[in-house]
């Protein structure tokens, strides 16, 4: 393990001494920094519009660190935590981007700011606000603090760092579960071979008895990984609010309520006849009150999640500006691994950012000077939560972070100054999901960054050098993220969709909440009855002892979403219980474990994969100009060769499941292997 003193304040020593100065900040680790940070940031945008859920990139950008430079020449701790530090800058951004950009899809006049200017923009200022606003609280959080806050996730990158230096093949696994997740995914996405959402139990909406009711699964790898990562009891939660949903309130709003009812609903919602022709009777429920029953619940989920934590968001405030005060001096003349960028660079950089966006043309803030009431908000929320969430990540580590919620409380307060000044028009939608989109992702960069410096500190790396890596991670990450939203969002719309996002295949949970916020709050023109319904869902989720947030977000995802990662749980159960039995393990599995790195590398390839099968039906429309057949259906062997097997409804179902099983087998034998090293 990194070494962490006994007690706090004790004299730590680094692995890496602050005496020495090995090559740290060198190109060959800043340009695979930037290459990762790409990668990941793209499967990071594939994942969370997909699962709403995001997974930390640090440990495995390490551990592939590592072993590149292993094969193409040697390196130093210090480079391999440069490359992580700039790589996992990528994903953070992307999560922070893709929980509230595509809102604007939702709100009155928000498709005009749906552009790539505008999303570069937003992504490049909060994730730099996020840096920027954590350098003055490092020494107060990451120095002062050592000993008191574990940091999880920057403690055990650290130990992967040593690891590597000192020997062994980490690697291995998560190239062995990257490797299996794109085949696999070639082979159904490109190839056709199988289906990736076989329905195993529909029933029709004219029957008496059970009406509507239908059970499919995404038999997907980054599903299945997500789902072993999280482990058994949120997975089985996320499980059971999709179940609620799509077996239990469908059927009962099918019994209930009337077909021109929902018709009319959907209606006014904007559906066409042309859509309610290409989807199911479920999927019109689903769309006409689940997804507003779905938002109420997370709603709620988040707020009640934001006052649970109140206490530890105000103590967690008052001691980073208390241990501010105290903690930050002059950065001339100290140790190499004290030296941060300058105050001077913090406050002139946070200034010409918020005061750019005020101007700045095309971007919704409304009129100058007006526009500084934004920025003004920007800055507040921004620095508080950024404070908030360094802390936080502290304690329960980056995959707990309550971002949601403190989205949430940004949009609501946000959105109750504009009522009381009277910013009630379709504007000011936008402009309110400016302040909630940079506090986002501002506060989700803090939290990587957190856990980065905290690495950082324990392997002996120069704090200045990481600071500039995250802003090169962030920039390089931006111009990637709006390009991938664009392309999925093209890639993965059905029939008579204006848009993929917010469809059947890119749910965007979070990203529809926070519309439902805004437009709730600003334009009165919520359907109330299924979102107040929703609300004491969650409520009751919570009385019943479940994390009401992710049986929330399960509610309001699709059951082929939330199945395939409850199996991923199921089969992360099964491994404990042999590890209990055969090596009398206690506790929870680590993060350096066999089973935890190759479903992590099933997560990141699927993920990519998902980004490569888009970008071949993108290449095909926009390029090769093909459109009947598209690529995608030229490129599909399956409905060439055995359409009758691979589509019908009881063959197809068992054809996917033989595949799935397979994946499923490779997770639980690589999950029991011992790491070598």
């Amino acid at each position: 393990m990194a070494n962490v003193p006994e007690r706090p304040g004790a004299e730590f020593r680094p692995y890496v001494p602050a005496g020495e100065a090995p090559a740290e900040f060198t190109p060959k680790a800043i340009i695979l920094g930037m290459v990762f940070g790409v990668l990941f940031g793209a499967a990071t945008v594939y994942l969370a519009l997909r699962a709403g859920l995001t997974v930390s990139a640090s440990v495995p950008i390490a551990v592939l660190a590592i072993a590149v430079f292993k094969k193409i020449g040697k390196s130093t701790i210090l480079e391999n935590n440069i490359v992580q530090t700039i790589g996992s800058a990528g994903e953070s951004v992307a999560a922070g981007v893709v929980f509230t950009v595509p809102a604007l899809l939702f709100l009155a006049g928000g498709e005009n700011f749906f552009r790539y200017f505008q999303i570069t923009i937003l992504a490049i200022f909060g994730g730099t606000l996020g840096v920027l606003f954590m350098i003055p609280l490092r020494r107060a959080l990451i120095v002062k603090e050592h000993g008191k806050l574990p940091y999880p996730e920057g403690t055990a990158c650290a130990d992967v760092l040593i690891a590597g230096e000192r020997g062994g093949n980490l690697a291995r696994m998560v190239f062995a579960g990257v490797g299996a997740s794109l085949l696999y995914k070639f082979l159904y996405g490109i190839l056709g071979l199988w289906r990736e959402a076989p329905i195993f139990f529909r029933t029709k909406k004219e029957s008496a008895t059970y009406p509507a009711a239908t059970l499919d699964v995404a038999v997907t790898p980054e599903y299945l990984g997500l789902g072993y990562i999280i482990g058994p009891r949120i997975s089985s939660e996320l499980f059971s609010g999709g179940l609620l949903a799509w077996m239990a309130l469908i059927p009962l709003i099918a019994i209930f309520v009337p077909e021109t009812r929902v018709v009319q609903d959907l209606h006014n919602l904007g559906f066409s006849d042309a859509w309610m022709a290409n989807n199911s009777y479920a999927n019109w429920l689903y769309r006409a009150y689940i997804r507003y029953i779905g938002a109420g619940a997370v709603a709620c989920a988040g707020v009640m999640t934001l006052i649970k934590t109140l206490p530890t968001i105000v103590s967690a405030f008052r001691e980073s500006v208390k241990s501010f005060r105290g903690g930050v001096g002059p950065a001339s003349g100290v140790r190499r691994t004290e030296r941060d960028l300058g105050m001077g660079i913090v406050v002139i950089g946070s200034l010409a950012i918020v005061l750019v966006l005020a101007i700045l043309p095309g971007f919704p803030h409304g009129p100058f000077p007006g526009s500084l009431l934004m920025s003004l908000l920007i800055v507040v929320f921004g620095f508080f939560f950024v404070t908030v969430s360094s802390r936080i990540v502290g304690i329960i580590g980056t995959s707990s972070n309550p971002i949601s919620g403190m989205t949430i409380a940004t949009l609501m307060a946000t959105c109750i100054v504009f009522v009381v000044i009277g910013w009630r028009g379709d504007v000011y939608q936008a402009v309110a999901l400016c302040v909630g989109a940079i506090v986002c992702v501002a506060a989700a960069n803090a939290g990587a960054t957190s856990q980065d410096l905290k690495t950082g500190y324990l392997v002996g790396a120069t704090p200045r050098s990481q600071q500039l890596g995250f802003v090169i991670g962030v920039v390089t990450s931006a111009f990637v993220i709006a390009i991938t939203l664009f392309m999925l969002d093209r890639t993965y719309r059905g029939p008579n969709e204006l848009h993929g996002i917010g469809g059947p295949q890119l749910p965007a949970p979070q990203a529809t909440l926070m519309a439902t916020i805004i437009k709730g709050l600003l334009a009165q023109n919520l359907p109330w009855a299924p979102v107040l319904v929703g609300v004491f869902l969650a409520f009751m989720a919570q009385l019943a002892g479940a994390h009401a947030l992710s049986w929330a977000v399960g509610a309001y995802l699709p059951v082929s979403t939330t199945a395939p990662i409850w199996i991923g749980g199921m089969v992360k159960a099964w491994v404990d219980a042999w590890r209990r039995r055969k090596e009398h393990a206690v506790g929870e599995e680590s993060e350096l474990s066999s089973g935890m790195l190759y479903a992590t590398g099933l997560v990141a390839g699927g993920s990519l994969g998902g980004v490569l099968i888009a970008f071949v039906a993108f290449f095909g429309d926009t390029v090769l100009h093909m459109e009947h057949p598209s690529l995608p259906d030229f490129l599909d062997l399956g409905t060439k060769l055995y359409p009758d097997l691979k589509n019908g409804l009881v063959s197809g179902g068992i054809l996917c499941a033989i595949a799935f099983a397979v994946l499923i087998f490779l997770l639980e034998r690589n999950a029991r292997k011992r790491l070598e090293g």
